[in-house]
C-alpha cells in the first residue's frame, strides 16, 4: 500500500510540474510534505538519512555559488565576456552560440555543472539582449552542452563522482573511456544545433555593427572587486579539482569561498541574499524528498531488477545489459534527478555482477572486471546525458530555467522537452554506437 501511495505522489507531482498549472516549487513542497506526513519517509529520514535525505551538499553548493556569482556579476565581467565573444565571432549569432556551447562544455568538464551554468548563462542572456534575439536558443544549447561536457571527466558531473567512488576509478580512467565518447557526441550535437537554429538566428546589420563597435573594457564597472572575485573563484575552482585529495565536499569549498568573498567585497549581505534563487533552492529540497520516498519504497529498484531479468547478463558478455543500462539510465535520469537514480543503480549493478562473475565483489579487480566495465560506462553516459531529457533531469537544467525566468524569459516545460528529447535521443544513439564499437565489435564480444 505504501509503495502505491508513494508512486502516486511522485506521478501526480511530476504531472503537475509538466502541466505547469501550479508553480513547480509549490508542487515539490506539497509532494515532499505528503511524503513526510504519510510517513513514507520520516522527518529524520527526509532531513538526515544517507540514502533518502535532502542532498545538502547540492543545496549549499548552489547557495554558495549563487553568492559568488551575484557578487561577480556586479563587476561587469559577464558583459565583457559576452561582447568579447561576439567580436571573435564577428557578430554572427550562430557562431556565438557555438562559441558559448564549446566554452560551456569545456568548463563543465573541469567544474561541476551548476557552477558552469551559474557563470555562463548570464553571459548568454546579456549577448542575446544586445543582439535583440530570443535567448532561448542560447539557453537550450548551453544547458545541453553543459550536461554533455560534464560527462567527460570524473569531476564534471555528480553521477561520475559516485561511480568513481564505488568502483575505485581514477580521473584518467574517465578521460580514457568517456572523453572520446563526449567528443563524438558533442560533434553530433553541434551539427544538430546548426540544423535547428542555423537559419533562425539572424541579426540586423546595424545591430551587428553596434556590437562590434562596443568597447568591452568599458563594461568593467569595478576592477578592484573583479580581481578579488576572480581570485576567490580561482581558489574555489582549484578546490573542486583537488577536493578528493583533501577529503572535503565541494559544498564546503564553495561555502568557504562565498564567506571570504562576502567579507573582502564588503557587500551588504542582506542585499546579496535577496538576489539568490530561493524558489529554485526549495524546488530542489522538495524534489529530493519526493525522490527519496520512491527510492525507499523500492520503485526504482523494482524497475532496475526487471531490466536485469530481461537482459540476462552472463560472465562472458554483458552487451545486452550495457545497451539496456544506457537507455534505461537515460530515461530514468530524465524523469528523476540523476543523482538519486545512480545511487539506486550502483548497488544493483554490483549485485548483478556478484551472481554472474567469479570472485568477491568487495575487491577492486572484481568491480573493474573487463566484462563489467562497459556496464559502468553505460550507466555514466546514460545518467549524465539523460539528464538533458527534461527540465528536472539535472541540476543545471533547473538552474538555467530559474535564471531565464528571473531575467524575464520563462521557458515552459513543454518548450524545453520539444527540443530536449530529440537531442537526448540523438546523444544516446551516438553513445550506443560508441559502446558497441569500442567494447564489443572491436573486441569480438558482441553476442
Amino acid at each position: 500500500m505504501v509503495f502505491w501511495i508513494a508512486t502516486l505522489i511522485f506521478l501526480v507531482s511530476f504531472g503537475l510540474i509538466v502541466s505547469e498549472k501550479l508553480d513547480k516549487t509549490k508542487v515539490a513542497l506539497i509532494g515532499a510534505g505528503l511524503m513526510i506526513l504519510l510517513k513514507i519517509v520520516s522527518q529524520h529520514e527526509a532531513f538526515y538519512d544517507e540514502h533518502y535525505a535532502i542532498d545538502y551538499n547540492v543545496i549549499f553548493l548552489l547557495i554558495s555559488m549563487m553568492i559568488i556569482v551575484d557578487i561577480l556579476k556586479k563587476t561587469g565581467i559577464f558583459q565583457f565576456i559576452a561582447i568579447k565573444s561576439a567580436k571573435l565571432a564577428k557578430g554572427k549569432p550562430f557562431l556565438i552560440l557555438v562559441f558559448f556551447a564549446c566554452i560551456t562544455a569545456f568548463a563543465s568538464a573541469l567544474l561541476d555543472n551548476v557552477t558552469t551554468v551559474l557563470l555562463l548563462v548570464p553571459v548568454a542572456l546579456f549577448i542575446a539582449e544586445e543582439l535583440e534575439l530570443d535567448p532561448f536558443p542560447f539557453m537550450i544549447s548551453e544547458v545541453m552542452a553543459c550536461n554533455i561536457g560534464g560527462t567527460a571527466t570524473l569531476i564534471g558531473d555528480p553521477p561520475n563522482m559516485m561511480i568513481a567512488s564505488k568502483v575505485q576509478l581514477t580521473f584518467m580512467d574517465f578521460i580514457y573511456h568517456l572523453t572520446p565518447a563526449v567528443l563524438f557526441v558533442f560533434a553530433g550535437f553541434i551539427l544538430t544545433m546548426k540544423f535547428i537554429f542555423g537559419k533562425k538566428l539572424h541579426v540586423k546589420e546595424e545591430v551587428r555593427k553596434k556590437i562590434l563597435a562596443m568597447d568591452e573594457y568599458a563594461l568593467i564597472k569595478d576592477a578592484g572587486l573583479l580581481k578579488k572575485s576572480l581570485g576567490v573563484l580561482g581558489m574555489v575552482m582549484l578546490g573542486f579539482v583537488f577536493h578528493g585529495l583533501f577529503h572535503y565536499e565541494p559544498a564546503t569549498i564553495a561555502l568557504v569561498g562565498a564567506a571570504i568573498l562576502l567579507i573582502i567585497s564588503k557587500k551588504d549581505v542582506h542585499h546579496v541574499f535577496r538576489e539568490l534563487e530561493w524558489s529554485t533552492l526549495f524546488f530542489f529540497i522538495g524534489l529530493f524528498i519526493i525522490v527519496g520516498g520512491v527510492v525507499k519504497v523500492g520503485l526504482i529498484s523494482k524497475l532496475s531488477e526487471g531490466l536485469i531479468t530481461l537482459t540476462r547478463p552472463n560472465a562472458e558478455s554483458m552487451f545486452t545489459l550495457s545497451i539496456a543500462m544506457l537507455w534505461f539510465s537515460a530515461i530514468g535520469s530524465a524523469i528523476v534527478d540523476n543523482i538519486p537514480f545512480v545511487a539506486s543503480m550502483i548497488p544493483l549493478v554490483r549485485d548483478t555482477a556478484v551472481s554472474v562473475l567469479p570472485g568477491g565483489w568487495d575487491i577492486k579487480p572484481f568491480l573493474q572486471h573487463s566484462t563489467l566495465m562497459p556496464v559502468w560506462w553505460s550507466l555514466a553516459l546514460g545518467a549524465c546525458l539523460g539528464g538533458n531529457g527534461s527540465p528536472v533531469g539535472a541540476s543545471a537544467n533547473v538552474i538555467t530555467i530559474g535564471l531565464a525566468e528571473k531575467a524575464g524569459y520563462p521557458i515552459s516545460f513543454k518548450k524545453f522537452i520539444i527540443y530536449a528529447i530529440p537531442i537526448t535521443v540523438e546523444t544516446i544513439i551516438l553513445s550506443t554506437v560508441y559502446i558497441w564499437l569500442r567494447y564489443y565489435l572491436l573486441q569480438g564480444k558482441c553476442y
